[in-house]
């Protein structure tokens, strides 16, 4: 395949992040916004109400770690419990933003995210790095003048980033979106490896029907997730070929295909899927992934995949299927983790669900945003232990006391300690901690009140600046 061009001419990159067909990461101005919750402690934070359908005892402990966007008040990586009360929220000066997880880098558990560009100002997209306490590590960009896009910022044991990217190329005339991916050392920026589809994947594999008008782009490839095999080679998504690629780190060449036009594997009934995302190779040798199956619909519902793969016969056979109940068609995004106990955690992409089901399929957890056109682009859950580097924060409202500590996760109780000086203060109320916000009556106290927060021990964690009742 030729470029047109010197050197495959490369268009502007620009917008690339925001205008990937069969995504979605921003807001439509034109709908009304979700409702949101609302804190007295922190009336800036106006997260979107979340519900809790179905919880049981055999749910992973954990929170769980989503990206609400699209007609949101703000939007922003967001950790809940498994009750749906916040722990953590960030908002964020876009209405892009995707992918929040847990992740390891420099041996310490931190927090990424990938954001757009700011929905007012000056400023780029880009990943985020945040540790334990909620400071920026890291603020990162691919190398090359490429821009990272929404689908895959992934760390890896040697301290690098692999990430997607694209960029418009000219065919023969026509617009092409290509895809790609990128490896870059965190620390120094240096790019340690680049791949792009254009080089490896021809225009006809793809299913993604080729737009009438030549001005218009055609998104053949659309990368959509990245992970490392156990040979250290990597194991590649793209949605409109409907293939999971395995390509060599070393040389970019691509070593097999399962599905789509030109599968090294044959299939056996059931594997067949379509617009796929978050493929991930497990320890075992099997490999999961989130079937879409829709956009167009090729199946009448979406679905978490577990397919075993003969590499000796190079045939794929259906492990588990996991489906929602009522049905779920998710055209776009969408993710299926596995969990350290066997479990699965499904992210339902424009749908604005997020379910955990047990190994055989069963639903032990099912949450969704409460009202209004609010998703999240993947869903995790994670153990997180952090101790924000800011103080908690009091509001007095008619008597009474309203706490928080936004992002802290060991307190377990409130005291409330008060006194006619502000340097003289003594307990006088412990209240169990009640979720984001907890009310505090303030009866039987005079003059000056700050709050302390007490991990499960009794000990003082933090405290919040004293106030003067008036």
């Amino acid at each position: 395949m030729t470029l047109a061009g010197p050197a495959a001419a490369t268009l502007a990159v620009a917008g690339i992040a925001l205008a990937l067909e069969g995504c979605s990461s921003t807001s439509s101005a034109a709908s009304p916004t979700a409702p949101t919750r609302h804190y007295h402690s922190q009336p800036d934070l106006k997260p979107p109400l979340v519900e809790i359908l179905k919880r049981t005892r055999r749910m992973t402990p954990g929170y769980i770690f989503i990206a609400p966007k699209k007609d949101v008040a703000q939007a922003g990586p967001l950790i809940l419990d498994n009750g749906g009360r916040v722990v953590w929220f960030r908002p964020l000066d876009t209405h892009g933003v995707t992918d929040f997880r847990v992740q390891r880098y420099l041996g310490r558990a931190v927090l990424t995210w990938w954001h757009g560009k700011p929905d007012e100002g000056s400023g780029g997209s880009g990943y985020t790095i945040y540790d334990s306490s909620y400071r920026l590590v890291a603020h990162v960009q691919p190398g090359n003048g490429m821009l990272g896009d929404i689908h895959e910022f992934k760390i890896t044991p040697r301290n690098t980033a692999l990430m997607t990217i694209s960029r418009h190329v000219r065919v023969k005339g026509r617009k092409v979106l290509e895809g790609g991916l990128q490896e870059l050392d965190i620390k120094t920026g240096r790019v340690l490896f680049e791949w792009h589809s254009i080089d490896h994947v021809q225009l006809v594999e793809s299913y993604y029907r080729l737009p009438k008008d030549p001005g218009r782009t055609f998104d053949y490839f659309h990368v959509n997730s990245i992970e490392i095999d156990e040979d250290g080679n990597l194991i590649v998504s793209a949605r409109n070929t409907h293939t999971i690629y395995k390509i060599s780190r070393r040389t970019g060449k691509i070593l097999w295909r399962l599905g789509g036009k030109r599968s090294d594997f044959t299939l056996g009934r059931g594997v067949r899927f379509a617009w796929q995302h978050d493929a991930r190779r497990r320890p075992d040798g099997d490999l999961t992934l989130f079937d879409n199956s829709a956009g167009p619909q090729a199946r009448k519902q979406s679905r978490g995949l577990v397919l075993r793969l003969d590499m000796k016969r190079m045939h794929a056979a259906v492990v588990r299927t996991f489906v929602h109940r009522p049905p779920i068609v998710a055209v776009d995004q969408g993710n299926m983790q596995r969990l350290a106990n066997g479990h699965y955690l499904v992210g339902w992409g424009h749908q604005p669900h997020f379910t955990e089901f047990g190994p055989r399929g069963t639903i032990l957890f099912d949450g969704r945003f409460g009202r209004g056109r609010v998703d999240s682009y993947r869903a995790y859950r994670f153990p997180w232990s952090a101790w924000p580097a800011y103080a908690p924060v009091v509001a007095v409202k008619k008597r009474t006391a309203y706490v928080s500590w936004n992002g802290s996760t060991a307190v377990v109780r409130w005291q409330l300690v008060a006194g006619p000086r502000k340097r003289d203060l003594r307990p006088i109320r412990l209240v169990a901690k009640t979720g984001f916000e907890t009310r505090i009556p303030l009866r039987g106290a005079d003059g000056w009140i700050a709050v302390r927060a007490l991990d499960r021990d009794g000990h003082a964690l933090g405290r919040t600046v004293a106030l003067h009742l008036g």
